[in-house]
């Protein structure tokens, strides 16, 4: 399956805030599902119409999103026959048996499913149009699967449930950050008021679920209590017996998970390598996130190194009492598809999972043993400066990382699972007047797309006479299936140089 697109009268800041005087329409054939992308823009004083896969949607001056972004949603490679991402999802949905999946939820969702339902602060980072892509000031694509959570905890069609999706963040350009991403979250709730007719303690019951959970042999790590009164606490309304067994219930779980996953890892190892067979450790960190409290991160020792592989913990309550389901209890979790597919087929590259090659597609099967990928040739790089001053009004924003996945978003409140969620609040208009990196990376997908494997800083300085900002990054250009020209790589560097004058206001050095 291949995916093509066609652009009639396009612009390239047409999806950007720089509004022409044109009809844009972009639709994209060939996806799984059929998808269409339509866009249709005026330039006018009235908010744009934009019409994703049949839905209508009006656009502001908080519109950020390019057409790129768009033109991905109908990719949905979660769900896409054989490919990795598929094959990794129906692993980790093996080890869940009677959870109930979710895996084609549509990914524009307003603000208060993505950020207020999950009780983020109105100051909080992630809310901010250099790391989220709106549609207008109420309207996102989900930065997270967790977007869903209240309201799949309100449907309460089951006692445990997984939800599979791309979500999507203005990000680093390297390896392995892309703008488009895949997330699996679970959640497993019990509820107090059953436990009260059987005439039984919740926590009891519980632990009977513990036992019928499969058991391990694996070495585990886990030197620190369930709770933590200062490190990791008990939220209000929480016994230490319901946390110390919904705690028992979580690990187990995930052990089991982690367990399957690296196995099969190791399988598809042991098939090219003659490495010494080390046997598999795992442990327990304890963590902070806004969602759950206690809150944990497990890590596995793979090929000499301690390995995140995901966030947990206890479900934030007011969460489960604003979703109408006050007399439930629980766990949840949340990890990245692309960092497990990475990991057991060893895929070097995040930008490879986008690839329509049948070089890499042919390689992956449901149903064959997983096996390590095998590179089809390193085309060579090219790498190029770009150098500029910021204007002298803007102050420079560092960008990071990818932010963790859902439940790991860092918030600024830490008692943020014991707080009452609030109301959604009236938004700020979009500030621009500061430079963010994101900017710069935005740019460079834009032009370059799949195209540029990597953007660093390497250097950066102040005048000390003027006390203007200097910036000079590094742009890797590589073909993941042929060599690219000097002539592309000048065309593509020239453009990008031209859309930092124009979007950014910076003066080329």
């Amino acid at each position: 399956m291949t995916g093509t697109s066609s652009c009639k009268d396009a612009d390239t800041d047409v999806l950007d805030g720089n509004l022409p005087s044109i009809e844009l329409e972009y639709i994209v054939k060939g996806t799984e599902s059929g998808g269409i992308v339509e866009v249709v823009a005026t330039y006018s004083s009235v908010p744009r119409d934009i019409k994703i896969e049949g839905r209508s949607y009006q656009t502001d001056e908080w519109m950020n999103t390019p057409s790129t972004i768009l033109a991905a949603i109908p990719r949905r490679l979660h769900l896409q026959p054989d490919h990795p991402l598929t094959i990794t999802r129906k692993l980790i949905e093996s080890r869940f048996p009677g959870y109930k999946t979710h895996n084609d939820l549509f990914p524009i969702v307003t603000t208060r499913q993505n950020f207020d339902s999950l009780g983020f602060p109105l100051d909080h980072v992630g809310r901010s149009r250099t790391d989220t892509y709106y549609l207008n000031k109420d309207t996102v694509l989900r930065t997270h699967t967790s977007a869903h959570q209240a309201d799949t905890f309100r449907s309460n069609e089951s006692e445990g449930y997984l939800i599979s999706a791309d979500v999507y963040r203005r990000d680093a350009v390297d390896r392995s950050h892309y703008p488009v991403f895949h997330q699996m979250e679970g959640a497993r709730t019990w509820d107090r008021e059953q436990a009260k007719r059987e005439s039984k303690d919740l926590a009891q019951i519980i632990w009977e679920d513990v036992e019928k959970i499969p058991k391990h042999d694996i070495a585990v790590e886990d030197p620190n209590p369930p709770f933590h009164t200062e490190r990791n606490p008990l939220q209000t309304g929480h016994s230490p017996e319901e946390v110390e067994a919904i705690a028992a219930h979580l690990k187990r779980s995930l052990e089991d998970m982690v367990v399957t996953i690296f196995n099969a890892a190791k399988s598809a190892s042991d098939t090219t390598t003659d490495t010494p067979d080390e046997p598999l450790k795992v442990r327990w960190v304890e963590a902070y996130f806004p969602f759950t409290s206690p809150s944990w991160e497990l890590e596995v020792f793979w090929q000499g190194d301690w390995l995140e592989v995901l966030g947990c913990g206890v479900v934030s309550q007011p969460i489960l009492n604003n979703a109408s389901v006050p007399n439930r209890v629980g766990w949840a979790f949340g990890i990245g598809l692309e960092r497990i597919a990475m990991l057991l087929y060893s895929i070097p590259d995040i930008r490879l999972f986008w690839s329509s090659d049948e070089r890499f597609l042919s390689q992956f099967s449901e149903q064959k043993p997983i096996r390590r990928f095998v590179p089809f040739s390193k085309y060579p790089a090219c790498f190029k400066d770009v150098s500029f001053w910021l204007k002298s009004s803007s102050s420079a924003a560092g960008g990071g990382g990818a932010a963790a996945q859902a439940p790991g978003t860092v918030s600024s409140n830490p008692s943020g699972a014991n707080n009452a969620i609030p109301p959604a609040s009236p938004t700020p208009p979009p500030q621009s007047s500061s430079f963010h990196e994101n900017d710069v990376m935005e740019i460079a997908r834009e032009v370059g797309g799949d195209l540029i494997e990597d953007v660093r800083l390497t250097d950066q300085f102040v005048h000390p006479k003027t006390a203007r900002r200097s910036m000079c990054y590094r742009i890797n250009y590589r073909n993941l299936e042929r060599t690219l020209t000097n002539e592309e790589t000048n065309e593509l560097h020239e453009r990008l140089r031209a859309l930092l004058v124009e979007r950014l206001g910076v003066e080329l050095r």
